[in-house]
């Protein structure tokens, strides 16, 4: 006489199905998201939504604790919340499968919805997520069937109510399958940008008309511990809302100059403008985001055609010279919206359309084939990248992606300078020990660099040669270290005058300020 399976077990193998339909699913999602484009994966979908939809607070909470990891731990969250989902899901089919199995087509909606909302799509990025969800919920079906389908008289092997060969059987068919659907649609995937890596390849470092100046001798102090002057492009930070990286191709891209006050509108090619007159300059970026010593700033040597130009070519004046439009708003491939004022991209600084980085096209994680560079601006009012579009109108009519989200309309760097060397918490020995770091406030330069040793007084430091007013500044400190534990802090002055504020912000609304400190313990 056959028995009943243990509870526990078929409790057990009913998470185990529903995370193996939620595996199909997702599987299938991204075999047919490579017909569609990457973004299309439900994955993507809903991370991308949930990163518009999160508060700013949790925002920084994330890049604050995470850095360049906070995509990837959204997409392990998505993941992890998904699996969880499956198992419940799971469990219910046990006794109700038609519930179960719509349970996981409800999520297909919503994986879909989550795609259409993002900018930029359209129909067909809904298919992933619901041809997904078909397949999970057939899978779910599938396999509780065999947990809670009729005894069939004569059959060896099987329990009442539980057909355990079957189950066993349909349960690793489906987990093969997945991997293999899910290993070709991520295969798929990765090779959708080739076109894209091929144009870049082709891309050889054009030479500017205007060559940047060379760095100063003296601007790069070699003090073990310290920034490097030009941040290596593997090295130079990433903050943007982009969770796959758009991959563009050269050959087909083009730029829109249009708008008030455009009295020639433009539409250039790549080719285009590597034609006209390129600069090369050296300019330091810093992030909205970056805290009070942060990491999220670099420097590098950029190549590209002045912004100004350009406008100037479409015929727009800026609103100093009568101008109707006072924004400039630039939007990426990815549909991103970034605000800069016209007044400062054309009062003769640097702004560019940048096509290399530091002797090398843009990588794609910064904006491959262009991007927009605006020294003394923060990354969020001028760093656009993917860049495709540029509209000239007004602040009182448009607010771009950050600014709905409650961030500054205008954001000019703040004046701040950062110790890298010795590290927070670090145990110098007794003797002379060598405080170092960088300052930076792009467009007006650094003219003074001071250090303090617990609650003493402001010592000047030494500032390496100055290479331009939009890079930053090396400065060191010779500090007699005695025994004990010692705070030290740093300030900077900048070329008008000012002096890097006290004052503690955050990074919200406009850019973190006050003094950088660390404590060390000499012995």
């Amino acid at each position: 006489m056959s028995t009943s399976p243990n509870p526990w077990v078929r409790r057990l193998l009913g998470a185990l199905s529903g995370l193996l339909a939620g595996f199909a699913a997702l599987a299938v999602a991204e075999l047919v998201a490579a017909a569609v484009r990457p973004q299309a994966s439900p994955v993507v979908a809903v991370g991308g939504a949930a990163i518009d939809r999160t508060p700013t607070p949790v925002k920084d909470f994330a890049i604050r604790h995470f850095g360049e990891n906070d995509k990837l731990v959204l997409q392990l969250g998505i993941l992890a919340t998904l699996a969880a989902l499956a198992v419940v899901l799971g469990l219910i089919a046990l006794r109700h499968r038609r519930t179960g199995s719509a349970g996981v087509l409800l999520f297909g909606v919503v994986g879909a919805a989550a795609a259409l909302s993002r900018p930029g799509s359209g129909v067909a990025d809904a298919l992933p997520s619901l041809v997904g969800a078909v397949a999970g919920a057939g899978v779910l079906y599938w396999l509780t069937g065999r947990l809670t389908g009729p005894v069939a008289h004569g059959e060896a092997e099987r329990e009442e109510g539980w057909d355990r060969r079957g189950f066993l059987v349909a349960a690793s068919a489906a987990a093969l399958a997945s991997a293999g659907t899910g290993a070709l649609g991520r295969y798929l995937n990765s090779m959708s940008g080739q076109d894209a890596v091929a144009s870049r390849n082709a891309v050889r470092p054009p030479r500017a008309a205007s060559p940047a100046a060379p760095v100063p001798a003296g601007a790069r102090l070699g003090i073990p511990g310290i920034s490097s002057f030009f941040t290596p492009n593997g090295d130079f930070y990433r903050v943007d809302t982009a969770l796959v990286v758009p991959k563009v191709d050269a050959t087909t891209w083009r730029l829109r100059i249009h708008g008030q006050g455009v009295a020639r509108p433009l539409s250039l090619s790549f080719e285009d403008l590597l034609r006209r007159e390129l600069i090369e300059r050296d300019i330091t970026l810093t992030c909205v985001s970056n805290e009070v010593g942060g990491p999220y700033v670099g420097n590098a040597r950029w190549i590209g055609v002045r912004l100004a130009d350009l406008l100037r070519e479409a015929g727009v004046k800026p609103p100093s010279l009568g101008g109707p439009a006072d924004q400039l708003v630039a939007r990426s491939v990815d549909a991103m919206t970034i605000g800069s004022p016209v007044e400062t991209v054309m009062d003769g600084r640097d702004a560019m359309l940048a096509v290399g980085m530091n002797g090398q096209p843009l990588p794609f994680e910064h904006g491959f084939p262009v991007r927009m560079v605006v020294p003394g601006l923060y990354g969020y009012v001028s760093a656009c990248k993917w860049i495709q579009d540029i509209e000239l109108t007004t602040f009182d009519a448009y607010d771009p992606y950050w600014v709905q989200r409650g961030w500054a309309r205008r954001g000019p760097i703040k004046t701040e300078s950062r110790i890298d060397t010795p590290k927070p918490f670090a145990n110098p020995p007794t003797g002379t020990v060598m405080v170092a770091g960088v300052a930076w406030a792009q467009h007006r330069g650094v003219e003074r660099v001071e250090v303090r040793v617990d609650d003493g007084p402001w010592n000047p430091a030494d500032l390496a040669a100055q290479d331009t007013l939009d890079t930053w500044r090396q400065w060191s400190y010779r500090w007699n270290a005695t025994p004990g534990t010692h705070s030290l802090a740093v300030r900077a002055t900048d070329g008008t005058g000012q002096t890097q504020t006290s004052t503690r912000t955050d990074t919200f609304p406009d850019g973190a300020s006050g003094w950088h400190s660390v404590v060390v313990t000499v012995t």
